[in-house]
C-alpha cells in the first residue's frame, strides 16, 4: 500500500515540511486555483510538479505529485447543458496533459453541487480534540427553516421534523447564521459571499434531473472519457457521495455497492475504477465496506481510509468523524481486503499492485486546535491516523508471511 497525503497547494497550513516529516512520498493535491470546466495546461502541471519536487529535494523524504485529487467535473456536465461538450473536451485534454507529465491517477467525484457537507466544522469529543460533523435535525433545520427549500419536508420523518422545528425556535441568530457557513463550506469554492438564495437558484437548476437522469449522464461522461484514459495509460477513480444519501432534494448516484457495480459497468475497461472512501461509504450503516473491497476491489484505483461513528442504528443519520480505528468502520478488515487484493495483482502481473492510500480527514488535537488548517485535514491528526494505518498494515503482513511459511 502507497502511502500517500492530501496537500491543498501553497495555502494549504499544513505545508510540505510536514508532508515529508510525516514519510508520505506520494503528494495528492490539485489545481485549485483553475476555473472548473477550463484545461489544465502543461505549464500549470509542471508549476506544481517543481513546488513539490524542489521542496522534497532538501529533505530525505522525496516528494512526487502521484494521484490529482480531483479533476473536477463541472455541473454543466453533470446536467448537460449549456457549454457541457467544451468542458468533456477541456476535461480530456487536462488528462492529456497530465499523462504526458507522467501523473498516472486521477480522482473526481459526480456529486452535484455539494463535494461534501457536514454541519459542524469543529465538533468536541470527550478527549477535547475536534471533529467535523454531520447532524441531521441541524441539517432538517438548515433544509427546512433557513433555506425553506420547497418540498423538504417530504426529505424527513416527522418526528426529525419536529425537533428540527424546537431548534430552530431556541438557536440564535449567531447559531443559525454558523450552521449556514458550515454547509456552505463544502460548495465547490464555498465562502462566505454565496448566499441562501445563490443555493436556491443552483437547486432550481437541477429540478429536472432526477437519479436515472444523473445516471445516464455520468454514463455518457464516462464513455468519452475513459477510452481516452485508457489509451493514455490512466487509471480514473470516481469518489463517493459524502454523505451517501440525498440531501437537499438532489440526486445522489456514488452512495452504495450497488451504485459502483453500475458504474465499472457502464464502460468496462481498466480506466474505470473507484476511489474507495471508508469514511464517505461507511456513513451508511448498509455498506459494508471489506466486502466491497473484495467484491471490487480489481476496479479500486485509490483508497482513502477515515472512520466515522454512526450514531444511529438507522440506514442513514447522524455521525461524526472519529479516530481511524475506533469508529463504526472495521478498518483492519478492510486492509486485510486490501493487502489480499494487492496479493492477487501481483500474482497476476498487474503493475498497479500497490494501491495508494491517504490517512482521510483526522481530528485536531495537540497544536492542530490553534493551526487552522483545511477542515478535516490536520497535521497531527491525520499523522496520528497515518501511524495507526501503518501499524495494522504491518501486523497484517507480519501475519500473513507466517501464515505462508
Amino acid at each position: 500500500m502507497r502511502e500517500t497525503w492530501r496537500w491543498f497547494g501553497p495555502a494549504d497550513q499544513v505545508s510540505l515540511d510536514d508532508v515529508a516529516q510525516a514519510g508520505a512520498g506520494g503528494v495528492v493535491t490539485s489545481l485549485h486555483h483553475v476555473a472548473v470546466g477550463d484545461v489544465w495546461t502543461p505549464g500549470e502541471i509542471a508549476a506544481r510538479q517543481a513546488l513539490i519536487r524542489e521542496q522534497g529535494a532538501h529533505l530525505p523524504v522525496s516528494l512526487e505529485w502521484e494521484v490529482v485529487e480531483s479533476l473536477p467535473v463541472s455541473e454543466d456536465i453533470k446536467r448537460q447543458t449549456g457549454p457541457w461538450r467544451d468542458h468533456v473536451e477541456a476535461y480530456k485534454t487536462s488528462l492529456t496533459h497530465l499523462a504526458e507529465a507522467g501523473i498516472r491517477t486521477v480522482c473526481y467525484n459526480f456529486m452535484p453541487l455539494l463535494d461534501w457537507t457536514r454541519t459542524d466544522l469543529a465538533y468536541a469529543v470527550p478527549t477535547k480534540a475536534t471533529c467535523m460533523r454531520f447532524d441531521l435535525i441541524d441539517f432538517a433545520m438548515f433544509d427546512l427553516y433557513l433555506l425553506k427549500r420547497p418540498g423538504a419536508e417530504d426529505s424527513f420523518p416527522a418526528e426529525v421534523i419536529e425537533v428540527a422545528r424546537q431548534r430552530f425556535m431556541d438557536a440564535d441568530d449567531g447559531a443559525k447564521q454558523a450552521l449556514v457557513r458550515n454547509i456552505i463550506c463544502g460548495l465547490p469554492g464555498g465562502n462566505d459571499e454565496l448566499t441562501l438564495e445563490d443555493i436556491r437558484g443552483h437547486l432550481e437548476a437541477y429540478k429536472p434531473y432526477d437519479h436515472s437522469a444523473l445516471c445516464r449522464h455520468q454514463s455518457d461522461f464516462l464513455e468519452q472519457v475513459v477510452p481516452h484514459a485508457q489509451s493514455l495509460g490512466l487509471r480514473l477513480c470516481c469518489h463517493p457521495d459524502d454523505p451517501p444519501f440525498s440531501l437537499m432534494g438532489l440526486p445522489r448516484i456514488m452512495s452504495t455497492e450497488a451504485d459502483y457495480a453500475r458504474l465499472v459497468a457502464a464502460v468496462d475497461l481498466p480506466a474505470n475504477g473507484i476511489t474507495l472512501c471508508s469514511g464517505s461509504l461507511g456513513a451508511r450503516a448498509d455498506n459494508d465496506l471489506p466486502g466491497i473491497m473484495r467484491r471490487l476491489g480489481a476496479h479500486v484505483h485509490f483508497l482513502h481510509l477515515r472512520n466515522v461513528a454512526l450514531e444511529h442504528d438507522e440506514t442513514i443519520g447522524s455521525f461524526h468523524e472519529a479516530e481511524h480505528l475506533a469508529g463504526s468502520v472495521d478498518m483492519p478488515a478492510l486492509i486485510a481486503a486490501v493487502l489480499d487484493e494487492e496479493k492477487r495483482r501481483t500474482s497476476e502481473g498487474r503493475e498497479d499492485n500497490s494501491i495508494p492510500f491517504r490517512p482521510d480527514h483526522g481530528q485536531d488535537i495537540l497544536d492542530d486546535l490553534s493551526r487552522r488548517a483545511q477542515p478535516g485535514y490536520p497535521a497531527i491528526g491525520r499523522l496520528k491516523g497515518l501511524a495507526e494505518l501503518r501499524g495494522v498494515i504491518a501486523g497484517l503482513t507480519y501475519a500473513n508471511l507466517q501464515e505462508s511459511v
